[in-house]
């Protein structure tokens, strides 16, 4: 399962894990070509044949369970601050007992550190249930922060560490490609354009001129897909009103009309409701629209003006009814 990935400043504290004593480690001899990438990632990897790209992150996971690796990509710049913040006492408060770190070469000549390591024990005491490795990497266009575990006996020490360490950075995918390797489709834009897709799994649009929304002098659209177990009937209407209160760029939360509805042999539920935009202190519709799957859902959250309501909600909608997972 993931671990948890915490901010101080601008650099990440994450756990990890795996050996002892610091070595040289060569660039792997694979070829590019043969890495797999996670849709829209920029870092590549040669997986065991029974591990497969995750729908759930951005990563790998074992059908069946076991054994994962996970990706979260940052701007080049992250990397010093990461190597710094990185020691063993903060890894520690995670619950991860560091027991070796080594400086790597990777792919390019990219410089990194692979720290190996065991998961502290909630209680003090009995054996640790997997091993967890976290590898930083400083390319010249990008920072990567990969973590991967396996429970004990489920995967050799020497192949996780392969894994790792054979990892292979492409070039910046173009917007198109992110939008393309989305697990779902949008039928209709509506007039809306992507200017950003996010973690593999969700697209910022908006509906006008700028790239950068500030003060919503544009209208905003989010839309992602999440995975896990589907949410009971009876639960939904209680999950979408959870699902809106959590956005913290909002608040004074003011619902006008939340229900569920059958569209097309498929369940939705959605909320409009009024609020107040945090950032600009201006009033705000939020339309917010979740289609649930056997495997999870898409989410698709419209802010506008509370000038443009009448303009902007049909135009969420439109876009909303368009949505198919891939």
């Amino acid at each position: 399962m993931p671990l948890r990935l915490f901010s101080r400043g601008r650099a990440a504290f994450l756990a990890a894990a795996v050996l002892a004593g610091a070595v040289f480690l060569p660039p792997s001899p694979a070829r590019a070509e043969e890495a797999v990438f996670p849709p829209s990632s920029r870092f590549g990897f040669k997986p065991p044949s029974d591990m497969v790209p995750s729908k759930r992150f951005t990563g790998f996971e074992r059908i069946g369970g076991g054994a994962m690796l996970s990706v979260v990509e940052l701007p080049a710049g992250a990397y010093p601050e990461l190597k710094q913040s990185f020691t063993d006492e903060n890894l520690k408060t995670q619950g991860l007992v560091v027991q070796s770190r080594e400086p790597v070469t990777l792919d390019g000549g990219a410089e990194g550190v692979l720290f190996t390591g065991e998961p502290t024990p909630a209680d003090g005491q009995g054996m640790p249930a997997a091993r967890k490795w976290l590898l930083i990497v400083g390319a010249t266009e990008v920072t990567g922060i990969i973590i991967a575990q396996a429970a004990v006996g489920a995967e050799t020490d020497e192949t996780m560490r392969g894994m790792l360490t054979g990892v292979r950075i492409r070039g910046a995918l173009s917007l198109d490609d992110q939008v393309a390797a989305l697990p779902f489709r949008i039928g209709d834009l509506a007039g809306f354009r992507p200017v950003r897709a996010l973690a593999g799994n969700s697209v910022l649009l908006t509906l006008g001129p700028r790239d950068q929304v500030s003060n919503l002098e544009q209208p905003i659209l989010v839309v992602a897909q999440a995975v896990q177990q589907a949410t009971p009937q009876e639960q939904r209407d209680g999950f979408a009103r959870a699902s809106l209160y959590a956005n913290q760029t909002m608040k004074e939360f003011v619902i006008e009309r939340s229900q569920n509805y059958r569209q097309n042999g498929v369940d939705w539920h959605e909320i409009v409701a009024r609020a107040i935009d945090i950032p600009s202190s201006q009033p705000v519709v939020v339309s917010q629209t979740i289609r649930f799957n056997p495997d999870g859902y898409i989410r698709a959250v419209g802010v506008t003006r509370a000038d443009q309501r009448e303009q902007m909600l049909p135009l969420f909608r439109q876009v909303v009814d368009s949505l198919q997972p891939r």
